[in-house]
């Protein structure tokens, strides 16, 4: 508990103090730090520190990550709040509306995924290019590579 309380006391954390409260390694820090999702300042011994909404931010980040966010997606999201100040409610409200968005388009496209795999597999023809019942003739060719009927219709 006392250890916990040296936390609460600091202004500034060391990558240390950081990595061990996050349960990230000092290098996960130092990466986030050069895709700019965290940032930190030097000291008068010109060592690294961060202020304590850092906390929060790495916090995020794992979150995000965990749920399949990418970290490009993260830090755009991130950089509309500033470094070194505490996210409001309504920050943290439109920052998970863009990634329940997110979500809601991958949970379509698995469920698309899966639905169709049965279908594509039960046939028994086993072929993705000539499927007499879902691309008889190979006509989604015309429509470009990949998985043509998986991907969303686009407007």
């Amino acid at each position: 508990m006392k250890k916990y309380r040296n936390y609460l006391n600091k202004r500034e954390l060391t990558p240390g103090d950081v990595a061990k409260r996050c349960g990230v390694a000092v290098s996960a820090l130092h990466f986030y730090e050069s895709k700019g999702l965290i940032s930190s300042f030097r000291n008068a011994g010109n060592q690294r520190r961060y202020t304590r909404d850092v906390l929060r931010r790495v916090a995020i980040v794992k979150i995000a990550q965990r749920i399949g966010i990418p970290l490009a997606t993260i830090g755009e999201h991130l950089m509309q709040i500033s470094p070194g100040t505490r996210m409001t409610p309504k920050e943290w409200r439109l920052l998970t509306g863009r990634w329940r968005e997110e979500l809601d388009r991958r949970i379509d496209t698995l469920t698309r995924l899966k639905d169709d795999l049965d279908g594509c597999i039960g046939c028994g023809c086993l072929s993705m290019a000539d499927c007499p019942l879902r691309n008889p003739d190979d006509r989604l060719s015309e429509r470009g590579t990949g998985a043509i009927l998986l991907e969303p219709e686009k407007d």
